[in-house]
């Protein structure tokens, strides 16, 4: 039986919604293990002028929960 813990993050990016998921994960996944799923939550952006100058995503990232870890 898997346990997944969820974590809600905020990924950004001058590029796309799409770049700052795959950013958002990359960066995630340097310091959470067993990352599984994600959930996009809400899509943003800041505008200035007339165009797109940041894209926010908000991520519900699930990861599994290792249960054979020790403790230290």
């Amino acid at each position: 039986m898997d346990i997944k813990k969820h974590l809600i993050i905020t990924g950004n990016s001058n590029v796309s919604w799409k770049d700052a998921i795959v950013k958002a994960v990359e960066e995630a996944s340097k310091t959470i293990d067993y990352i599984s799923e994600i959930k996009i939550l809400e899509q943003r952006a800041n505008v200035d002028g007339n165009k797109i100058s940041e894209y926010f995503v908000d991520l519900d990232l699930s990861f599994i929960v290792d249960l054979n870890r020790k403790n230290s």
